[in-house]
């Protein structure tokens, strides 16, 4: 087959489903073209290497890559977030049928939903199907983060978005929530299909020696708890600081450890500071390459989101990076991610901005007996291979590819 994937961020980016999965296509034998941006996720700024250009070709991996301008930007700002995705999309529409060569079928993945127009003005021009991944709701996501709050927009959002679910010859979505959740806003049953995402596997065979870990991550008087990757309103981190504080003088002593960016991070460093906690320490993004040395040197692992019926039927991609890793988690995202990480025996959970009881589950887990944290550990790793491994996920993504370009 041959694949027009489109998507607004690729590698170099930190991107879950980017380059590791075109990679696996390939080595399918199918040949897989990207269509994507100048990479500046998430500090808003151009990676080292890169300038803005016209367009720019490059080989990765055997995989063919072609990049169109954008703006670059990704703070709080909502006006420059708009036009960071309005002008890839536009870019894309524009410049892609002229960059890119005749696919089998398009792959759109979302976020965000803008990348909706180049697959659109694509499958038009090329009359090829299209199969759009949906990784988050909009306009709900933006309400619920408070990016975008303005009423008439959230609904022309919604319609837009509406509109280019009925051109979609196949919906991807990454958990039963989801799929019920476009159903009920009329989008046929049968066109939807649930494909759990998965961890770049490979991440964790890369080792750091204890010497290279910050000192937090070697101490072994404490009970380290991680949460590890974007730090933004969405995940409402600030419970986590009220939980510290409940449990500055706790026995075993825990200590909350982040590693990672995004556009909270000097916002709760501030406010650690200012409530005296000793047991937060914050740690700058390391390249997903050195992740597992991190991930291994902690005992416990935390994923935590703000309190939203739309996140009760997400699951965070930091699951699968976790149930990789063989870490029990501290699940607080009730829901469909709660119900994952129980169905694989892998942690414990409690509901999402209640310090009380997020401290709570943190005493919990560091009072138990290390076989029993172990035991965890080695389930969720052992679910991860089974059900939501790259392997699975792509098998089940060129089945569903060959399936749709049969019934076009």
């Amino acid at each position: 087959m041959r694949i027009l994937f489109i998507t607004q961020w690729f590698q170099p980016e930190a991107t879950f489903k980017g380059l590791p999965f075109a990679k696996e296509l390939v080595k399918k034998g199918h040949h897989v073209q990207v269509l994507t941006g100048f990479p500046n996720y998430p500090t808003g700024k151009l990676f080292p290497g890169y300038k803005m250009k016209f367009f720019q070709r490059e080989q990765m991996d055997g995989v063919d890559v072609v990049r169109v301008p954008l703006y670059p930007s990704h703070d709080s700002s909502a006006l420059g977030r708009i036009v960071n995705y309005l002008s890839f999309a536009l870019s894309a529409a524009v410049l892609g049928p002229w960059l890119t060569k005749k696919p089998d079928i398009i792959y759109a993945f979302h976020p965000p939903p803008t990348t909706y127009l180049p697959a659109f003005v694509l499958k038009l021009l090329y009359r090829v199907p299209v199969v759009y991944d949906i990784q988050d709701f909009w306009p709900e996501t933006l309400a619920a983060t408070g990016m975008f709050n303005n009423r008439w927009g959230l609904k022309l959002v919604d319609l837009y978005c509406r509109l280019f679910y009925k051109a979609a010859d196949k919906i991807v979505v990454l958990s039963p929530g989801f799929k019920k959740k476009l159903i009920e806003k009329g989008v046929p049953e049968d066109s939807v299909e649930i494909i759990y995402n998965w961890f770049d596997e490979k991440n964790l065979e890369v080792q750091t020696d204890d010497a290279d870990l910050p000192d937090v991550l070697t101490q072994k008087d404490t009970f380290k708890i991680l949460f590890a990757g974007n730090m933004g309103k969405a995940q409402a981190l600030e419970t986590v600081l009220k939980a510290a504080a409940i449990l500055k003088d706790s026995n075993p002593p825990i200590k909350f450890v982040f590693i990672g960016g995004g556009v909270e991070v000097e916002h709760l460093k501030q406010q650690s500071v200012q409530m005296h906690l000793p047991n937060v320490c914050f740690l700058p993004p390391v390249p997903h390459s050195e992740i597992a040395a991190y991930l291994n040197a902690s005992d416990v692992l935390l994923v935590h989101l703000k309190r939203d019926p739309l996140f009760e039927i997400t699951v965070p991609s930091k699951i699968q990076a976790y149930l990789a890793a063989g870490k029990p988690i501290l699940c607080a995202v009730p829901g469909d991610a709660s119900d994952l990480v129980k169905q694989a025996g892998a942690g414990l959970e409690c509901p999402s901005e209640d310090a009380d009881a997020l401290a709570k589950v943190a005493l919990d887990l560091a009072q138990m007996p290390i076989e029993t944290l172990s035991r965890m550990g080695r389930q969720g790793k052992e679910y991860y291979t089974k059900c939501l491994s790259l392997k699975a996920g792509v098998n089940h993504f060129e089945q569903l590819f060959g399936e749709v370009i049969k019934a076009h």
